[in-house]
């Protein structure tokens, strides 16, 4: 099976694309507008770029109608988020909060989580999830889709506050990820969840390098 999306309908009943890319990490972001109105939703399209010094950015789609996501506003206008990690204990939170809610309704009360905030900046915060990332807004990038909604704003942050909650560290100070249990977005409505993990090093691999993919300072 071949096609072109730029020109042809897909030939499967769902489209495959973002079944594709799996599985894609989850930016549970929570912000704030100007006039304090907290908000959370989550993000499938979210990554790390760097780590010297880190950073990261997310997409999103806009709404059918042409209006840009609240997290987006927020952040342009206080220059400010919070990446709350997604969990498997925190998943239908995660889902909740993913509905589109009226203005004058917190995505907090809704869920059912803890709200605490952020030490640099008032940002909102999912008091459960065991790591959080404090974000400094440093731009948007704006590309044009062939619709409304395919039309995205790629936003890029700084991190510059890191939470972990102790409790979550391997005696050789490490993320226990497999307790832990990040869940992950796939294609459809489907998600996954870490359980397992494996290592692998590259063989004569450069120290620097090897120390650079395995998180330790150089």
């Amino acid at each position: 099976m071949k096609f072109d999306p730029a020109t042809e309908k897909s030939p499967l009943p769902f489209s495959p694309f973002k079944s594709c890319t799996v599985p894609r990490p989850i930016g549970w972001l929570s912000s704030v507008s100007p006039d304090g109105v907290e908000n959370l939703a989550p993000y499938s399209q979210w990554q790390n770029l760097t780590f010297d010094p880190p950073m990261v950015m997310f997409s999103a789609n806009q709404y059918p109608d042409g209006r840009r996501k609240d997290t987006v506003l927020n952040a342009e206008q206080t220059g400010w988020f919070v990446w709350n990690m997604a969990t498997w204990d925190l998943r239908e939170a995660v889902n909740i909060s993913a509905m589109a809610l009226p203005p004058h309704e917190s995505e907090f009360d809704r869920c059912g989580v803890t709200k605490g905030y952020a030490e640099l900046a008032p940002i909102p915060l999912v008091a459960e999830s065991p790591v959080h990332f404090e974000c400094r807004y440093l731009s948007t990038h704006r590309m044009t889709g062939d619709s409304n909604v395919g039309t995205i704003d790629i936003v890029f942050a700084k991190v510059e506050r890191i939470h972990i909650d102790d409790n979550v560290l391997t005696p050789d100070g490490r993320l226990d990820i497999p307790r832990i249990k990040p869940i992950a977005r796939m294609g459809y409505f489907d998600y996954t969840v870490v359980t397992d993990t494996f290592e692998m090093q590259i063989p004569n691999a450069d120290p620097a390098e090897a120390y650079g993919l395995a998180g330790q300072p150089t």
